[in-house]
């Protein structure tokens, strides 16, 4: 849209641009006033011709001519681009609406981020590399490259309206990650969003200290504090160097060496029932568990070979990206 109107700026200077070419030369070479000047050009650039103000000299005559072939053209260019570039903006802005109300029909089970700062970036660019479903609500317009006006979908608007999020499809969705710039837009979103979905997975920001616990009780499930983190990582940059070096290595998106991934065991796969050495996790994919987190919530640390797998329990796993995929596969249903 901002270069659309950019061009309609452009097409409007122009026009503007031969009037005032007229209405100078006609003001100089006849010494018209300001307004006959004015008039005779507008008249002439429309071709309408009702009649002419004074009597023209043959240097005005000549002036006229010049101002035909070559204003009229130009005007008529300008109007013709000026239009153009309205009915494309129009027709923009209708297909843009279509394709999100599409896409937005056949989403399941998606994602929804509230809020495209630069944490909403990095947020949308990991459930991209994840090829998840997920949209966008942000209150400013977002500019996008033309690659990502095909992959990111977009809602313009205020993600604390209860329609907003209906229209994002709140009711079918997965997971909503609120991380507005106030802990009071974040509040006041969990609380719609909770009353709107009671199964609802929601996350989000908080910035103030306080804040949390506020969040929590009005329904998010998990809260992430940006200042809190960012300062534990500082001090554990210089505290553990090796250990944050490690951590950053493991979860860096698209590193083909080694991930630290999160696998959920469904009932009937292979893995349920077994211990981790039937399994042959660690002594045929390499793979490290270093904890299992039980249907029930409890988590257990850096469990033994003996340790039963059970339907529900999600593997936390180490390991090249490769033999992930494998483990994966061997968790679903058989």
């Amino acid at each position: 849209m901002k270069e659309l109107r950019k061009r309609l700026v452009v097409a409007a200077g122009m026009i503007w641009l031969v009037i005032l070419f007229g209405t100078t030369g006609y003001m100089v070479i006849e010494g018209w006033s300001f307004w006959d000047s004015f008039y005779m050009t507008v008249i002439t650039l429309t071709t309408v011709g009702y009649r002419e103000i004074h009597e023209l000299s043959f240097r005005g005559e000549l002036f006229t001519v010049v101002l035909l072939i070559g204003g009229v053209g130009t005007v008529l260019y300008a109007l013709s681009a000026g239009a153009k570039i309205l009915l494309e903006g129009e027709l923009q802005e209708i297909y843009g609406r279509k394709r999100v109300e599409k896409k937005l029909r056949s989403f399941k089970d998606h994602f929804i981020v509230c809020g495209y700062g630069r944490m909403g970036k990095v947020i949308a660019r990991e459930l991209e590399h994840e090829k998840l479903q997920f949209i966008v609500i942000e209150k400013n317009e977002v500019l996008l490259d033309a690659d990502q006006k095909e992959e990111l979908l977009v809602i313009q608007g205020d993600a604390t309206n209860d329609d907003l999020l209906k229209k994002a499809g709140i009711e079918k969705a997965q997971c909503l990650i609120s991380v507005l710039p106030t802990d009071a837009e974040n509040l006041y979103v969990v609380l719609s969003a909770r009353g709107l979905n009671a199964k609802l997975l929601i996350v989000a920001r908080a910035g103030e200290e306080g804040s949390e616990q506020k969040l929590l009780r009005a329904g998010a499930d998990k809260v992430v504090s940006p200042y809190h983190i960012g300062g534990l990582r500082i001090a554990h940059a210089v505290l553990k160097p090796a250990v944050v070096d490690f951590i950053e290595f493991a979860t860096k998106s698209g590193n083909i060496d080694i991930q630290i991934e999160e696998i959920s065991v469904q009932e009937n796969s292979e893995l349920a029932g077994h211990d981790l050495d039937q399994c042959g996790i660690g002594r045929e994919l390499g793979i490290i568990i270093v904890a299992i987190k039980q249907s029930n919530g409890e988590m257990k640390f850096n469990p033994t070979f003996r340790t039963v797998i059970d339907p529900g329990d999600t593997l936390i796993a180490v390991g090249e990206t490769s033999k992930l995929k494998i483990l994966e596969g061997m968790a679903k249903l058989t």
